[in-house]
């Protein structure tokens, strides 16, 4: 894999791709979190793993969101390094929701995600 150079910039069209899509992930994550926090079911400790996975994966997607904001997004080297975080953060988003899957399955959390 090559380095980008440090002065190689990317065309604003495709950042505002990538900002729209890192957007529209970031509010499905956020609406995820909110209807289970919401859930008017009662926490138990082991709801916090995933809980934690959560936040900790949106938060890394809002800094990449806000970076993919900011002006100089469109040098090449700082687009690589949001896009590899926001894929970062969406995979720790994804272990998360699959952590809280398998407690509703097994039954060992309180916080139902499948009804």
């Amino acid at each position: 894999m090559s380095e980008a150079e440090p002065n190689e910039k990317i065309d604003a069209t495709f950042r505002n791709g990538s900002l729209t899509a890192t957007g529209i992930i970031l509010g499905f994550s956020l609406n995820f979190i909110s209807l289970w926090v919401s859930n008017p079911n009662d926490w138990s400790r082991i709801d916090l793993l995933p809980m934690s996975f959560l936040m900790v994966g949106i938060a890394i997607q809002v800094k990449v969101f806000a970076d993919l904001l900011a002006r100089d997004s469109l040098l090449a080297v700082k687009y690589d390094r949001s896009r590899r975080l926001f894929l970062i953060g969406l995979s720790i988003v994804a272990v998360g929701m699959g952590i809280a899957l398998m407690n509703d399955i097994l039954g060992l959390g309180s916080m139902r995600m499948l009804g």
